[in-house]
Formats: C-alpha cells, sequence, structure tokens
C-alpha cells in the first residue's frame, strides 16, 4: 500500500457553492491521489494508506443524492483494510463527515468545522489540525481558494508532516466540469511555499480568463 502521510482541508464556501482541496505531504505528487472534486456534488481528501476510489466512489455516492454522512457509512461498509484509511467528505450542501482509521500513523485527527474538515496524519503535533482549522474560520472573507492556501501555510508553519516537506496541491471547482483552480506543487523543498506562488502567477496571468471560458449550458 501507498502510505500518503499528509494534512488536508476539504471544504465547501457557503457564498459560491464552491467546492475544494488544499493537500500537502512528504512524498511527490500528492495531488494526483488525495484530492477528488467534483462541481455540485461534493469534495472527498483520502489518505493515509491512500485508497483513490474512496474518492472516486465517494463522488459517485454524493451524486446519487447521499448526504456526506450517508457516502461515509458506506464506504465504511465496504472497504477493505479500513484501519489504514482517512478520509474527509463534505457534500454540496457543505455537510461532512470524516474517518480516521486506528492504523493510521503518528499522530492523527480529523476536525469536522462549519462545511470544512481538517485532517492529517504523522503530523508533528495536534497544533496543524487546530492552526488550520482556526485560520480557515478566520478568513471567512475570502474566496474558497484563498481559504484552502492560507489554512495550508498555517498547518505547515505548525509543523505540518512529521517527516518533512515534498509536494503540495489546491483543487477547487466552481460550476462547470473543469476545475477553477487546480494547481500542484509535484516536488520540491518547500512545497506550501512554492504553491502559494504559484498561485500568486496564475491569480494574474490564468485565473481572470477562467470565467470567460466555455460553460457546459452551451453544450446541451
Amino acid at each position: 500500500m501507498l502510505e500518503l502521510n499528509t494534512f488536508s482541508i476539504t471544504a465547501r464556501c457557503p457564498k459560491t457553492g464552491q467546492l475544494g482541496v488544499a493537500v500537502s505531504t512528504k512524498l511527490p505528487a500528492v495531488g494526483m491521489l488525495v484530492p477528488f472534486v467534483k462541481a455540485g456534488t461534493g469534495a472527498i481528501a483520502t489518505q493515509s494508506f491512500v485508497n483513490p476510489y474512496i474518492g472516486i466512489r465517494g463522488l459517485r455516492y454524493l451524486g446519487s443524492g447521499m448526504t456526506a454522512a450517508e457516502a461515509k457509512n458506506k464506504i465504511i461498509s465496504e472497504e477493505q483494510d479500513l484501519e489504514y484509511r482517512q478520509f474527509a467528505i463534505v457534500d454540496a450542501d457543505g455537510n461532512t463527515a470524516a474517518f480516521s482509521g486506528d492504523e493510521c500513523e503518528g499522530y492523527y485527527n480529523h476536525l469536522e468545522g462549519d462545511g470544512f474538515v481538517v485532517a492529517g496524519n504523522m503530523l508533528v503535533n495536534e497544533k496543524t489540525l487546530t492552526d488550520m482549522q482556526r485560520t480557515f474560520v478566520i478568513h471567512s472573507d475570502l474566496e474558497l481558494s484563498e481559504r484552502l492556501l492560507r489554512a495550508l501555510q498555517a498547518g505547515q508553519k505548525a509543523g505540518g508532516d512529521k517527516r518533512g516537506k515534498q509536494s503540495a496541491a489546491l483543487k477547487v471547482y466552481d460550476t462547470e466540469d473543469y476545475p477553477l483552480v487546480d494547481l500542484r506543487v509535484d516536488e520540491h523543498e518547500d512545497p506550501v511555499a512554492e504553491l502559494t506562488r504559484v498561485y500568486e502567477v496564475a491569480k494574474e496571468q490564468l485565473l481572470p480568463f477562467i470565467p470567460d471560458m466555455p460553460k457546459k449550458h452551451n453544450f446541451k
């Protein structure tokens, strides 16, 4: 099994309905297997001894009308090696659910808030999660992508992954089937700082053009 000991935040913006995940870990390409998001459906982070099908199936369950809690229970009922899994779910209405198996490594936990979940394992300490939670809450005036990034920065500053730093990712969906923001740092000595730098570049050179891109209602 691939062990992605990591810290993440999964959330919905109550003002826009946007859904997203921000995540970092001490392995390359964390954005490849942890964050799963679908517009109007939900957002899921699957980590620890990672099973991507928790994200894939979970989004399917949410899309069928299940709440976050119902999708969590469905995943638990069918998952093998459940004790090694950790996952967080936020549905399109902002309901949350999370699970951390007893065999997750090091310090692990998850904290649920109003429309968001912070989760981590193999962490330096609990402060990684509590600082992420606090930062996300106090920046409620910002757009979701910025709130997620601020929370990730706070988690890294508080200690983050006990083993060090290597990759980070930020994924946010709005109303379209393609992402509003999808940025990754796959291998870097300070990935959260580098993700922040890339995001600032994208704010100037990429993100202003996204609202003018084709919309799915034009292709009925």
